[in-house]
């Protein structure tokens, strides 16, 4: 087989798990942490990427826009927090789950009535390289190291910062965290819109390289949500080993068929991954929540 064909299909392989790992880690937090399945998660996404075509749109250099679309989507995460999710605490799960749904629906609708639904985008930055047979894009490979960035960054803010020392001790026993004096309501409403940054920075991201309009959630939000369900309780490094998996499974097939069987070996994967461990990749393993 030829160095030039292995080459460009490790790349497609690596861009899909990075993929994967954007729009998971986020969705991943909230949820792993809060216990709050939030079905905006997409909309966030779609928040972040509109975010950053309308700053280029106004002049805005390309890597400044993206570092707004994960502050804007922050904003908005700690908002929803604030007005929405805090009410919902300690109530039964699909209390969040249709609050979220229903606002995924506003967030949406209120984007096709400001930006309309045709299809948004911006160039995709940097160029190519060749390798053989085949042309490469550099930003393949930026996105690739973003992902590993984000990983790092989010295991080093929960496992070395104060923050992420009472976010654990939230997590792990909200009723003992605050008569300990920690203020839960304030640890859930940083978590929140930490979980909606990241799904922002997933969209600004992702914005030169797909379609952005007020749908492009949906397709995303599926795929995070099995990943996640599959990474099991380690919020982190779970989702991390379930997105390499799923991604590896999903551009092997792609390459040897359609990406439609592509997409189908993806959930049978899971399908059976799960059934093989309820608990998920890191529900039998695990040492840590992250």
């Amino acid at each position: 087989m030829p160095l030039d064909y292995l080459a460009n299909a490790g790349t497609n392989i690596l861009f899909d798990v990075a993929t994967l790992v954007l729009v998971s880690l986020g969705l991943s937090i909230v949820f792993g942490m809060m216990g709050v399945i939030n079905m905006a998660h997409g909309e966030f996404i779609m928040i972040g990427a509109f975010t950053v075509v309308l700053a280029v749109r106004q002049g805005v250099p390309l890597w400044a826009a993206m570092v707004a679309g994960p502050v804007v989507t922050g904003l908005v995460g700690v908002v929803t927090e604030r007005l929405l999710i805090r009410r919902l605490y300690g109530k039964r799960i699909e209390g969040t789950l249709l609050a979220t749904f229903g606002l995924g629906l506003i967030l949406q609708q209120g984007a096709t009535l400001l930006l309309g639904s045709s299809p948004e985008g911006i160039a995709t930055p940097l160029g190519s390289f060749s390798l053989g047979r085949y042309s490469i894009g550099w930003y393949s490979l930026v996105i690739v190291a973003a992902a590993l960035a984000l990983v790092g960054l989010v295991l080093l803010l929960f496992l070395r910062t104060r923050y992420g020392l009472l976010a654990r001790a939230t997590m792990q026993n909200r009723a003992m965290a605050a008569n300990l004096g920690i203020d839960t309501s304030r640890i859930n409403m940083l978590t929140f819109g930490l979980g909606s940054a990241l799904a922002g920075a997933a969209g600004a991201l992702l914005a030169p390289v797909v379609a952005v309009v007020p749908t492009m959630g949906i397709p995303l939000i599926s795929s995070a949500f099995i990943t996640v369900v599959l990474g099991g309780p380690a919020v982190v490094t779970g989702t991390a080993a379930s997105a390499g998996l799923l991604g590896l499974v999903r551009q092997v097939v792609t390459l040897l068929s359609t990406p439609l069987l592509g997409t189908a070996a993806l959930l049978v994967a899971a399908t059976v991954i799960l059934r093989l461990l309820p608990g998920g990749i890191s529900g039998r393993y695990r040492r840590t929540t992250l």
